[in-house]
């Protein structure tokens, strides 16, 4: 066993024994691989209207030669029976002729769903432990997931759907437990190799789609591995830095030394002995709200951020779930516009760490905008160019929904930055409650979503010059190091800080 040393006689703070980790040896590789499983597992339940209650073709039995069977005016057409040219599908089974609503209000429910179990389940986490979150929300994800499959009832599905959504997605918990078991200046890579799940979960949903076309079997082939998620329960080990602010070094300490044992390393006792994690107070919601509001730099920060996550999950969504009404093969088009993730996240991890983040994020809005826009506009007798034109939207859509991750992170101090983070992700998901209606537009002209989608680019990218540019600046601890950032100096910070998030430079 190779050996590595961290002496000192003085408190040791967590990071610097983490990063004497490598996130390429035994332990954070399988790490990496539960993470993974729990991403695309995300991917396949957020993604899983869009095949399970998707669009079909249906037509008066008395009218069988009619063109139009609805329209946007009268969504109450009297027809005595109606015929469906997919009899097993969700449409036809819960009859939901000329009433579309019906139909789309399946994705904007879960996406409401998933916008209050952000609220939901951090509490949980902070509360019972990261992994104990990731059990509960991936084994009650399964039993809501295979419920639905039963369904007899509409309304029951709808609330299944919405339950699902709100504490039975493992993402949240597994998303901060991820960022916690490796060191500040590691974690961009690691969770950009761990985020390539929810690719692989994009691609699967496609796939499974597929192969059960039948809309009951593809909940249940999607859902039903997911019971598999409690095993975490003992494949998993719990967050160290959550147990030390628990008061509870002992258990993290063991987790430390049987890491280190895996990968074949040892870490000085003596470090361990002194090993310590910033305790952050409890910030109430009303403090969070007086702290950073009364600051007119800071407000103006915060709705410039919530833009950013409106913009970036209604345009991200709307695209992938229009992605099927594109010409060519439906399963095919919706792998390739989660594909396109894949270079996205490479690119941007790479841009993150060399570059600032103002001129990226304006850029990529600004190419979204004008991809988007353009899109409806080309000629339709070249499909080609039109798939490719809608992809390198989406591309630029992965690219600014990354980097409004790490900015909003990036932009307030210490004590507020993470729940201003999950207060702008959680109000921002309206856009992912709205994205689903999109398909709706079509009625009107079937450009008009993506014409919209690049409407709200634009208008994110003009608001990107409200705030400061910033990267080499240290993460502030106060309002008045918030208020200081992009300013030729800004305030001295104490050298080791915990920061929530990704750091920028590797």
């Amino acid at each position: 066993m190779s050996a590595v040393k961290v002496v000192s006689d003085k408190k040791v703070d967590l990071d610097e024994v983490l990063d004497k980790y490598g996130i390429f040896k035994r332990y954070h590789v399988e790490m990496i691989i539960l993470a993974f499983l729990a991403f695309a597992s995300n991917a396949l339940y957020c993604t899983n209207y869009i095949f399970a209650a998707e669009e079909v073709s249906y037509r008066c039995k008395d009218d069988m030669e009619a063109v139009s069977y609805c329209s946007a005016s009268n969504s109450t057409h009297y027809c005595s029976e109606w015929m469906y040219d997919e009899p097993n599908s969700f449409v036809a089974y819960f009859e939901l002729a000329c009433h579309e609503w019906k139909r789309t209000l399946v994705g904007t429910v879960h996406s409401f769903g998933y916008m209050c179990g952000l609220l939901l389940v951090g509490p949980m986490s902070d509360r019972l432990g990261r992994k104990t979150a990731v059990v509960i929300t991936g084994v009650l994800g399964a039993v809501f997931g295979t419920l639905r499959s039963f369904s007899t009832w509409y309304w029951f599905y709808i609330a299944m759907e919405f339950l699902e959504a709100a504490i039975g997605d493992i993402c949240s918990p597994m998303y901060v437990l991820t960022l916690e078991i490796v060191s500040a200046r590691k974690k961009l890579v690691y969770f950009m190799i761990s985020s390539f799940g929810f690719t692989f979960g994009g691609v699967a949903a496609a796939f499974v789609a597929f192969l059960t076309p039948d809309w009951r079997w593809f909940l249940r082939a999607i859902y039903t591995p997911a019971f598999l998620f409690f095993f975490y329960k003992y494949l998993l080990d719990e967050s160290p830095r959550w147990l030390l602010t628990k008061g509870r070094k002992d258990e993290a300490v063991k987790i430390l030394q049987n890491a280190a044992k895996k990968n074949k390393i040892t870490i000085d006792k003596n470090s361990l002995d002194n090993l310590t994690c910033e305790v952050r107070e409890n910030v109430k919601f009303s403090a969070l709200l007086k702290d950073t509001f009364k600051s007119k730099t800071l407000r103006k920060r915060f709705f410039v951020c919530l833009i950013w996550w409106t913009t970036s999950t209604f345009v991200n969504y709307g695209l992938m779930i229009n992605s099927v009404s594109l010409q060519g093969n439906k399963y095919v088009n919706f792998a390739l516009t989660t594909l396109v993730d894949l270079p996205a996240t490479v690119a941007t991890t790479y841009i993150l760490i060399h570059f600032k983040r103002k001129l990226p994020l304006m850029l990529s809005f600004f190419a979204g905008a004008i991809l988007c826009m353009s899109q409806p506009f080309l000629p339709t007798n070249l499909p080609w160019l039109s798939l490719t034109v809608y992809m390198a939207g989406k591309l630029m859509s992965s690219f600014y929904f990354a980097i409004t991750y790490l900015y909003t992170l990036e932009l307030f101090p210490t004590y507020t930055r993470n729940s201003m983070h999950a207060l702008c992700s959680s109000l921002g998901r309206v856009g992912s409650i709205v994205a689903p209606q999109t398909p709706l537009l079509t009625v009107y002209w079937p450009g008009l979503p993506s014409f919209v989608f690049g409407l709200a680019a634009l208008v994110a990218g003009l608001s990107t010059f409200l705030v400061p540019d910033i990267a080499d600046d240290a993460l502030p601890d106060t309002v008045l190091q918030a208020e200081a950032l992009g300013k030729p100096k800004i305030p001295s910070k104490a050298v080791g800080t915990y920061n929530e998030g990704f750091d920028s430079q590797m």
